[in-house]
């Protein structure tokens, strides 16, 4: 499937998205059991004498329980095949990001870390023998080393600080990494073996981000705001002061982020949105002619590398996630394949599918679910209909929720107080709304009214504890909710890489006002909670906003989230409300009479006939 593409350079698009609705995946879940050998190319490697390897814990075994099958759709007229090799991906599973590995050819979506903590962004070595990643298993984000042939664990960093998106040295001695210290996110590199040698690639006061080391070995591509706005750059390690650092995107029309270097490092692949149509793509750069603009390739958010001329990246949906490959000429080698959850990290290797022994146990568990399916019956509920429970402890003009979307939410409440500190679903600006009471302009069929959905306090925007990110998909907008941490030591949530959506900015700024609002000036400090990810995995989905929310505040819709369960809105009601309670009567416009005129006192009712002239002929 090829694509006619447009390469402006300061535009992304998102031509991909249009389509996306005739590429869609069915996951399925298949009982079956792996069957793994050792890897026969895997040489064990020591483990570095200055480091100590941690011992994994010993997972409890499901046996009734089947792995992640996934299944991606017919090769739908792509041209050009998929290179071989195994994505390692950091996938959100059971309330938390845990690393898996997938081969579209031969390898199913296979488990390789569990356990009640996030392991993100991973990073394959050169030599794919180890998958360097973050981890805040010791209640902080550090580094750590996966050693695949054995499943030996290495911890590489040991402080209170963020540390986490890895990227090896050509020769896997050493890792750059981003840092969240003294307020700011910066780029650093330590060594492999020695942990004395840590070293600061940026020292200044801008967000530093996804640093992205290129095969070449002297040059490493970061995102940073030190412009004004996020671009990519590149620090040139034999130089020295301001000249270490240029500017290769140039876009300031955009917001760059993710950059990744091609094998032979001669091209370098990274994300570009622009803020005021909110369209992502993927463009690549030549780095053997820097002055020529980056072209676009496709649609994706995370990109990375599989051979030197094709691509792959996650694609994100409103409340889906898939895993994409185009060719640097726009076609699709790899049909978009249906994720179970977010994505928090990617990376591709030409490593033997074969997982060895250690993963065979983990690739057998599938977590029960994160909360209660069975729903306690309710002695009000009408026959067939479901009841509504009140909310204890929440506070709403109705705090109630229809009783097949409660256990729900108390759980995910429950976990967004555990991980940000702060029982952020305690104050709601909305539940359970009656279907008699107006809701505002443009709401009528709004999910409010099924029991299903609730409105989170926008107030907690002006009180800095959430911020909000605009996120558009083909002519649709959405909201990614992040809310900050009470414990601001690093102990809970990760700091932001994105620009937050402004809203207040429509009083101030006539342009602003026919946006809707505008970017922030810039990436709030601190830790943050995506609640967004975390409440797609106990299944409520964020609503797009109306097609006039940039002139209508309340039509944006962003603080809004919904228990659809595969529901359209009209049949959710009919389990609250009879047919005959929702149908809309009909106006019926009576005719129009016609007025009988009104005799007036110099104008005979009757009309009095005239004669009509007629000529005569002359004799």
């Amino acid at each position: 499937m090829t694509f006619l593409l447009n390469t402006h350079p300061n535009r992304p698009h998102s031509i991909f998205r249009t389509v996306l609705s005739a590429l869609c995946i069915l996951v399925t879940l298949s009982a079956c059991r792996l069957q793994f050998g050792p890897d026969p190319t895997s040489t064990p490697t020591s483990v570095p004498p200055s480091l100590t390897p941690t011992a994994t814990s010993t997972p409890t075994d499901a046996p009734t329980q089947t792995p992640y099958i996934i299944t991606a759709t017919p090769n739908l007229g792509a041209t050009v095949p998929a290179p071989q090799g195994t994505f390692f991906l950091s996938l959100a599973d059971n309330g938390y990001y845990h690393l898996f590995a997938y081969s579209p050819q031969n390898l199913p979506l296979a488990r390789l870390t569990e356990n009640v903590w996030d392991d993100i962004t991973p990073a394959l070595s050169p030599d794919g023998k180890w998958l360097a990643y973050a981890s805040n298993q010791n209640s902080y984000w550090d580094l750590y080393l996966l050693e695949l042939a054995t499943g030996n664990i290495i911890r590489m960093t040991d402080t209170p600080e963020y540390d986490a998106a890895p990227t090896w040295s050509p020769d896997g001695a050493f890792l750059a990494y981003e840092s969240y210290q003294k307020g700011f996110l910066g780029i650093f590199i330590r060594s492999v073996t020695d942990s004395s040698q840590v070293y600061a690639l940026t020292q200044d006061s801008a967000t530093d981000t996804s640093p992205a080391w290129s095969p070449i070995g002297r040059q490493i591509a970061f995102i940073s705001n030190r412009s004004g706005e996020p671009e990519v750059w590149i620090a040139d390690l034999n130089k020295s002061g301001t000249d270490k650092f240029t500017n290769v995107s140039q876009s300031p029309q955009t917001v760059e982020s993710h950059p990744t270097w091609s094998p032979d490092g001669k091209h370098l692949a990274w994300v570009s949105v622009d803020p005021s149509s909110g369209l992502t793509g993927l463009y690549v750069w030549d780095a053997g002619n820097p002055s020529a603009p980056a072209r676009f390739v496709g649609s994706g958010d995370w990109p990375v590398w599989q051979d030197n001329t094709h691509l792959a990246t996650r694609l994100t949906a409103p409340n889906q996630t898939f895993l994409a490959g185009y060719s640097i000429s726009g076609t699709v080698n790899l049909p978009p394949v249906l994720l179970p959850g977010p994505v928090n990290g990617l990376t591709f290797g030409n490593t033997n599918a074969a997982l060895p022994g250690p993963f065979l146990k983990l690739a057998q568990i599938t977590p029960a679910a994160l909360y209660n399916m069975v729903v306690t019956p309710q002695s009000e509920s009408l026959p067939g209909r479901s009841a509504l429970v009140s909310l204890a402890g929440v506070q709403a003009p109705y705090p109630q929720l229809n009783e097949l979307a409660y256990n729900s939410f108390q759980s995910l409440r429950a976990q967004v107080a555990l991980e940000t500190g702060w029982d952020a679903l305690a104050s709601l600006d909305n539940a359970y709304v009656p279907y008699t009471t107006a809701l505002d302009p443009g709401l009528g069929e709004d999910w409010l009214y099924t029991g299903r959905a609730f409105t989170l306090n926008p107030s907690q925007i002006l009180a800095d504890w959430m911020v909000i990110i605009r996120e558009d998909f083909g002519q649709a907008t959405y909201w990614r909710i992040y809310l900050r941490t009470t414990a601001q030591d690093g102990s809970q949530g990760a700091p932001l890489t994105q620009v937050p959506w402004d809203f207040s900015a429509r009083a101030g700024s006539p342009v602003a006002y026919e946006n809707g609002g505008q970017l922030a000036d810039s990436i709030p400090s601190g830790y943050w909670v995506d609640l967004t990810s975390l409440a797609i995995q106990y299944g409520w989905e964020r609503l797009p906003a109306l097609t006039e929310w940039r002139t209508y505040y309340a039509g944006a819709r962003f603080n809004e989230l919904a228990f659809t369960q595969g529901l359209d809105w009209y049949n959710a009601m009919l389990q609250l409300y009879s047919p005959e309670f929702l149908v809309t009567p009909t106006m019926v416009i009576p005719p129009t009479r016609t007025p009988t005129r009104t005799p007036m006192w110099y104008r005979s009712p009757t009309p009095t006939p005239t004669s009509t002239f007629r000529p005569t002929s002359t004799p």
